[in-house]
């Protein structure tokens, strides 16, 4: 028999919620006073109010309940996560795909609590991965950005989408419509001035060898009414940007307890300041909630899952993990996929023989798992091995390989290479 390394949880006194967005059904299992061996349960509903949770946690304390279990139900359980754990208790949050009920049997919120109870008091489920408040506070801040950051270029594409109709070619003569001649150009034509010749003659810099195309890609139908709505959309674009700047330094104060970590995740090739910050916003500091790198990568979803049935190997996708944490892999992996270094070459010889949606993810495995050792580490820095890695370690393989044939040919013997002493 194999020794396996879970413990036997038996879990004394339980309390199991329930979550919905206007009220709560809670379950308590307690050992019987009058039978051994025997458990008690009751049943209470509470509404979501924060009066209602305060007397929930006096009866929850009252009843000397060791651990609080809950579902994952929409945002509908943070403010009961919250309040509990600031009460002192302990608090388990759960994937509902873990502790699904048994199919064909009733379903009423009574039942799913008495459920959920049974199931945690016999440790047959798994918390998920709660930060603490800190990285919940830095971690809203950054996801609020993203999500600014998202708006700001819909305006953008919009804006871009305006002077297609008509019939004004800005963006395919100058690479950035919103650079200093690009925005005093749009400002112009907002303001009425019609002609191309003028209108070039604002570009500055480089952009000033293109007046000739410029010309032409300014001679259009801009109407008033493209201009008003025009300028309502830079208006708009302006004022996210005045947001998102105050939500940047919103975020470094935030940041400065982990400026150590965010100099070390800076290192790596493709992490910005900007990026490092998301990465801990998203994963926290403490790597001892992922034994290894492989349980972050998992964690991640950037890990194929094994599927295995009757002796055949079918085919497994790494599952829908943490959409604002891929979001910032990608943005790593596009950089580091053009660089000339070790995850550039690596992220070039997978493309190649796999596609580019699994260098992606391979590449983002590879992320996670510097990320985790960094952090797991204080004193740990990155260290490029270079975009020649692949081919001198394959060069140095192939050699001795040739030198081994070569010996056997010429021997007529078996060579065994033995490490030198």
């Amino acid at each position: 028999m194999q020794e396996t390394n879970e413990p036997v949880e038996f879990v004394e006194r339980v309390a199991a919620i329930d979550i919905g967005k206007s009220g709560l059904v809670v379950c308590i299992r307690v050992p019987s006073e009058d039978k051994p061996g025997r458990r008690r349960q009751e049943v209470r509903e509470f509404t979501t109010l924060t009066a209602s949770l305060l007397a929930l946690a006096d009866w929850l304390r009252c009843q000397s309940v060791s651990l609080v279990a809950m579902e994952a139900t929409s945002d509908y359980w943070k403010p009961v996560y919250y309040l509990l754990e600031a009460e002192g208790f302990t608090c388990w949050l759960l994937n509902a795909k873990h502790v699904k009920n048994v199919p064909g049997r009733p379903k009423t919120d009574k039942l799913d609590a008495v459920w959920l109870a049974k199931v945690v008091e016999r440790g047959m489920c798994r918390p998920s991965l709660v930060h603490p408040k800190p990285i919940r506070q830095l971690r809203d801040l950054t996801r609020y950005r993203r999500s600014l950051v998202r708006e700001r270029t819909r305006e953008k594409q919009r804006v871009e989408k305006l002077l297609e109709d008509a019939q004004i070619k800005l963006s395919s003569v100058i690479s950035d419509v919103f650079g200093v001649s690009g925005r005093e150009m749009l400002q112009a034509l907002i303001d009425g001035q019609r002609d191309p010749k003028t209108l070039a003659q604002m570009a500055r810099g480089p952009m000033r060898s293109k007046i000739p195309i410029l010309q032409e890609a300014l001679t259009g139908h801009f109407t008033d009414e493209h201009g008003f709505l025009c300028q309502m959309m830079t208006d708009r674009i302006d004022d996210l940007s005045a947001r998102i700047e105050a939500v940047s330094r919103r975020i470094e104060d935030k940041i400065v307890p982990y400026a150590a970590a965010v100099d070390q995740l800076d290192e790596i090739i493709g992490v910005g300041a900007i990026a490092a910050q998301e990465l801990i916003a998203e994963i926290g500091i403490d790597m001892s909630r992922f034994p290894t790198a492989g349980h972050l990568v998992s964690w991640a979803k950037f890990a194929p899952i094994d599927n295995n049935s009757a002796g055949k190997k079918k085919g497994g996708s790494t599952g829908k993990g943490n959409p604002w944490l891929a979001a910032t892999l990608a943005e790593i992996v596009a950089v580091t996929s053009r660089s000339n270094t070790f995850l550039g070459e690596r992220y070039r010889r997978l493309s190649r023989r796999r596609g580019r949606k699994r260098a992606i993810v391979a590449l983002g495995n590879s992320v996670l798992t510097i990320v985790w050792h960094l952090l797991s580490d204080p004193d740990a820095r990155y260290h490029d091995l270079g975009p020649d890695f692949y081919q001198s370690r394959l060069a140095t393989r192939r050699r001795e390989r040739d030198l081994i044939r070569q010996l056997e040919r010429l021997t007529g013997k078996t060579v065994t290479l033995q490490p030198t002493a």
